[in-house]
C-alpha cells in the first residue's frame, strides 16, 4: 500500500473511530496496559491492544490491519469496561474488520474475514443467519475439499433434523435492508 492510499485510509478510520461515542478518546490512551492485561486472547495476538493504540498512532494502520489481532478479538468488552481512559476499543477492534475486509487488507490465510463477509450476505439476504449456507459458502471459499469431507455429517444433521434445509426469512427483511443502506451511507459521510 503506497503511502498516500495509506494516509486516506488512515484519515477514513480515525474520522469512523471519532464518530462513535467517547471515539475521541482514542487520543487519550495512557498505555497502562489494562486492555491487554484484560484481553483473554492477548496471548494469540501478534499485537496486543496497547500495541495497537501505539501503531494507530504511529500510522501503522497497514501493519495493524495485516496481522491476526483484529480477528482475534473476543468482543468481550472486557478492554473497553476496565480502561480508565474510557476508549471504546472494541468498537475500534471492529472498525478495524470493517475496513480490513473492505480493503482487502488482511492476514495471508486469515479465514476469519472470509467467515464475516459470508455471515453479512447471509444476514443481508435472510435477515438472519442460516447455518447451512454459511457453513456451504464458507467452505467453498476457504477450503473446496474442507466441504467435501463436510457432507456426511452434514446429511446427518439434516435426517436427524438438526440444521434447516430452507432459510427462515424474518418479516420486514426489505425494511432491515433499507435500514442497512441508511447505515451505511451516513458512515460514507
Amino acid at each position: 500500500m503506497n503511502a498516500a492510499a495509506t494516509v486516506d485510509l488512515r484519515k477514513t478510520f480515525l474520522g469512523n473511530i471519532y464518530a462513535i461515542p467517547n471515539g475521541k478518546k482514542i487520543n487519550e490512551c495512557l498505555q497502562c496496559g489494562t486492555c491487554s492485561a484484560s484481553c483473554p486472547t492477548s496471548e494469540a495476538m501478534e499485537y496486543s491492544p496497547r500495541e495497537i493504540i501505539a501503531a494507530l498512532r504511529a500510522g501503522l494502520l497497514d501493519r495493524v490491519l495485516k496481522s491476526n489481532t483484529v480477528w482475534l478479538c473476543a468482543s468481550c468488552y472486557s478492554c473497553s469496561v476496565r480502561c480508565p481512559a474510557g476508549i471504546p476499543f472494541t468498537d475500534v477492534m471492529y472498525e478495524l474488520k470493517r475496513l480490513g475486509v473492505e480493503y482487502g487488507l488482511c492476514p495471508n490465510g486469515a479465514t476469519n474475514a472470509v467467515m464475516a463477509q459470508v455471515f453479512v450476505e447471509s444476514v443481508d439476504r435472510h435477515g438472519r443467519n442460516h447455518e447451512p449456507e454459511l457453513i456451504r459458502k464458507y467452505l467453498l471459499r476457504t477450503n473446496p475439499l474442507g466441504f467435501l469431507r463436510q457432507v456426511r455429517l452434514g446429511l446427518r444433521l439434516l435426517r436427524r433434523g438438526r440444521m434447516p434445509v430452507w432459510p427462515h426469512k424474518i418479516k420486514g427483511v426489505d425494511v432491515l435492508r433499507k435500514m442497512m443502506a441508511k447505515i451505511e451511507e451516513n458512515s460514507a459521510k
